[in-house]
């Protein structure tokens, strides 16, 4: 059996193999795709190799390079020693982009019926901005400023909206980003660089600068100005993880006015439940799936493109000509079955 499997087979080169599909293992299902997310910011950076040695980005990715972590599909196949699973039922998991997948079934999240498909592809980011929110500490009244409207800063939007801000100001420099921020519970856009923010952001938040910052972008110029929009004692959230990050500066704003920087990736999410840790992948993908049947999030305006997986080269080059123009991009694996 064979399966169409997105490369990256060298620096700034995208192919679609065929190639075996594994056997499956003890413990693991056979998954027949139906949709996958591209990370857009993640998955560029791969892709063109925007990264520094001494880096994770340098240890992780090494060509041929297989991208993708955010694909949903049916199971096909149980394997021995898998209980919970059954032939045709849906699930999102953290493999790429691969027509067929070969999965273990402890890491498989199960999908609501009421969650579509191309809404569920977006759990693995809707985890990694919940490590954000949660690292950051809201409370409500929280006066918020999101720095870069990608995928990532659009969820996290949404996100404080839930945990009760009062302020919700998105700054970027696309104007369909904002509108978009906008229209899921941004309070106040603002169409400038972050530099440029700061009079704004006073004058909203009555003088007093913002009680979170998240700087979202993963460009290191953004941090310093980052520093400059929270309160005193305020916190600046890193969710936007750059390939260079050395060249992130400290300013005297952090040890002057007390400032706390706090850093959220996707490995911070505990393995397992205890009386101290319940928020592990799985519970945060069930939140998250939870919101989107609520309507409590807006998921589907956040999709801007859909391409079959064989035009995957062109996909990836309009991302590097102008990413700006898109937000979510999906792979349809369906248009193959």
């Amino acid at each position: 059996m064979k399966t169409l499997n997105v490369v990256f087979s060298s620096k700034d080169t995208v192919d679609v193999r065929s190639e075996p599909v594994p056997d499956l293992r003890e413990g693991q299902i056979l998954i027949q795709s139906q949709r996958s997310l591209i990370s857009t910011g993640t998955e560029c950076i791969c892709l063109q190799q925007k990264f520094v040695p001494g880096t994770h980005w340098h240890e992780w990715v090494r060509y041929p390079f297989y991208p993708g972590y955010s694909n949903v599909g049916r199971v096909i196949e149980v394997g021995a020693g898998v209980s919970g699973f059954r032939i045709g039922q849906r699930v999102a998991t953290r493999e790429g982009h691969r027509h067929y997948v070969a999965a273990d079934a402890a890491s498989a999240i199960p999908v609501p019926d009421k969650v579509s498909d191309e809404d569920a592809t977006f759990f693995a980011l809707g985890n990694i901005v919940q490590i954000g929110v949660r690292a950051a500490e809201h409370t409500m009244g929280d006066s918020v400023v999101i720095i870069g409207l990608g995928l990532l800063g659009q969820l996290a939007v949404q996100y404080t909206r839930l945990m009760g801000a009062r302020e919700i100001i998105a700054i970027d420099t696309s104007v369909t980003r904002l509108e978009l921020a906008r229209n899921n519970g941004a309070t106040t856009t603002l169409n400038m660089s972050a530099e440029a923010a700061r009079e704004h952001v006073l004058e909203l938040t009555g003088g007093r600068l913002a009680d979170v910052v998240y700087d979202i972008t993963g460009h290191p110029a953004v941090f310093p100005m980052a520093l400059k929009l929270a309160r005193n004692f305020g916190k600046v959230v890193l969710l936007g993880d750059a390939g260079n990050p050395s060249e992130q500066r400290l300013t005297a704003d952090i040890i002057v006015r007390g400032l706390r920087i706090v850093g959220a990736h996707d490995r911070h999410a505990p393995a397992g439940v205890s009386e101290y840790t319940y928020w592990t992948k799985a519970n945060m993908a069930a939140l998250f799936f939870s919101y989107i049947q609520r309507r409590q999030m807006n998921i589907g305006a956040l999709v801007s493109h859909r391409y079959s997986p064989q035009d995957a080269p062109k996909a990836y080059e309009m991302l590097l000509k102008d990413r700006a123009t898109a937000m979510g991009v999906i792979f349809d694996w369906s248009q193959l079955d």
